[in-house]
């Protein structure tokens, strides 16, 4: 099938010499097709993108040989197969760029610091964070790195672990105490990591810096294996322990859940076909 309509790879009215109209013309073809307008007829299409009765059908056509449209003969539908073209980017999206949107929310939620870490060797690294206000002494930013073991995104790290890896991690990592109240021996931490596979989070009082309290959880993969932990971070004088577990905990474990969401749906354009 043929069409006397120009196909211009170029156009001008302040588009590249790289612009390829065609390709626009197509993704406005898909794009005509929305909740309101689950199937159309080729006048439809036509009317919807501006374009010729004859080059909607042939973009409608090709469409249909490579899967992403329907038809009946009379009125055209997409398939399934357009979701690949989003899944295709979520599936590149890597985990902090997943992570992210989701520490926005929960910190406007919370007005509190929210962060993502992955354990790396005997340290947290941080790979995504919210920053609402500094309530350390030092400063965090993206790959800063803190001992696991005086932290709440350590202790879901470490609570993580097999038994046989938390304990090539003891053997070869000093538990330095950096404040009064860090857990220094083995068997104390060996007992709260315990604790928080029970309870699914890890509250940290003043274990790493004076002054500072922070409630991570978990953040699973398919198989239910901890990837990351995300926590949230305040400064004692502004929450207590109670008020931790209560009002931040719920939003906290929310957060939790749908950054794993994400990730999840991320795999999924491997089983789509």
């Amino acid at each position: 099938m043929t069409s006397t309509e120009p196909d211009n790879t170029n156009d001008d009215g302040g588009r590249g010499a790289h612009y390829v109209q065609s390709l626009e013309r197509g993704l406005a073809v898909i794009r005509a097709f929305d909740a309101e307008h689950p199937d159309l007829t080729l006048s439809d299409v036509a009317r919807l993108t501006g374009l010729t009765r004859a080059a909607a059908r042939r973009f409608l056509l090709t469409l249909t040989d490579l899967g992403y449209v329907r038809t009946d003969g009379k009125r055209f539908s997409l398939t399934a197969k357009v979701l690949e073209l989003g899944y295709a980017y979520l599936s590149s999206m890597t985990l902090p760029e997943v992570a992210q949107p989701h520490l926005e929310r929960l910190s406007a939620a919370v007005h509190e610091s929210s962060s993502v870490s992955v354990l790396d060797g005997s340290d947290v690294v941080y790979v995504a964070r919210v920053a609402v206000s500094r309530i350390m002494t030092v400063s965090i930013n993206i790959g800063t790195r803190f001992p696991a073991h005086a932290t709440s995104m350590g202790h879901i790290l470490l609570a993580g672990l097999t038994p046989e890896e938390l304990d090539g991690y003891l053997a070869v990592t000093p538990l330095a105490g950096l404040t009064s109240n860090t857990v220094t021996e083995p068997a104390q931490l060996r007992a709260e990591l315990e604790k928080v596979r029970v309870q699914g989070y890890s509250l940290v009082d003043q274990e790493l810096e004076a002054g500072l309290r922070s409630v991570a959880a978990p953040v699973r993969d398919n198989a239910g294996a901890v990837i990351a932990a995300i926590n949230i971070s305040t400064h004692a004088s502004r929450r207590g322990v109670e008020e931790i577990r209560g009002d931040l905990v719920p939003h906290l474990r929310a957060a939790a859940r749908g950054i794993e969401q994400d990730l999840a749906a991320t795999r999924r354009v491997t089983r789509l076909g």
